[in-house]
């Protein structure tokens, strides 16, 4: 069986055909592309895990400031109650008036 060389234009397996690319290079990403993937993918997972991160602390520091904000508001509550109280009662001491009785 004689050897047969194959036409001149056909490339052999040997030859790189100009203009073509392996399969493994066109679908392999450059660094650079692969960087934006990834970093893409970090942007969507970090903006995400730190909202829910975020929420978690602000619902716990506001679920242990509830109850000093509360004896605090309190506080300033009952204050201005009592300094509304003396008030009107020097201004009725001032008029002359009696203060006004308890259920009339």
């Amino acid at each position: 069986m004689a050897t047969r060389t194959p036409p001149r234009y056909v490339p052999t397996l040997t030859e790189v055909v100009p203009g073509t690319v392996t399969a493994k290079a066109a679908s392999t990403p450059s660094q650079q592309e692969l960087v934006h993937r990834i970093m893409q993918r970090i942007d969507l997972t970090l903006d995400k895990r730190l909202r829910e991160a975020i929420a978690s602390v602000v619902l716990e520091h506001s679920r242990a400031l509830a109850p000093a904000l509360r004896e605090e508001v309190e506080a300033v509550v009952a204050a201005i109650v009592a300094e509304a109280l003396a008030d009107e009662l020097v201004t009725e001491a001032r008029a002359g008036g009696a203060p006004p009785q308890p259920g009339s």
